[in-house]
């Protein structure tokens, strides 16, 4: 893999990151804790908000594990082993790295 392919995988890996962190951002409302008062929220209602709030709950959690992923992935761009399978050391197809550029293993590791 050359330095311009390289600095494509970077380039995209952060803007991820930062759309990532603007939906972060953007959906904090969603898991304030839901307004238990039965005046103001009917039964269902706050049992549909409750629903929602795990919803969106979960959706936080997958967000930050991609950052962690992604930020992953920018330290081994910086530190020259990005591309190269964790588990043998070759390097991982391009084809897999385009659909997703923070994997960590060859097709051949994935198995075992």
């Amino acid at each position: 893999m050359d330095k311009a392919d390289i600095d494509r995988y970077r380039e995209r890996l952060v803007a991820l990151r930062e759309q990532i962190r603007q939906l972060q951002e953007s959906s904090k409302d969603s898991t304030r804790p839901v307004e238990l008062d039965q005046a103001i929220v009917g039964r269902v209602s706050r049992i549909d908000a409750i629903q929602a709030q795990q919803m969106a709950r979960e959706t936080d959690r997958r967000r930050v594990q991609h950052l962690s992923r992604i930020e992953g992935a920018l330290r081994r761009i910086e530190s020259g082993g990005f591309g190269h399978c964790f588990a043998c050391g070759e390097e991982i197809d391009a084809r897999r790295l385009a659909a997703d550029p923070t994997i960590t293993r060859c097709v051949a590791c994935l198995g075992g």
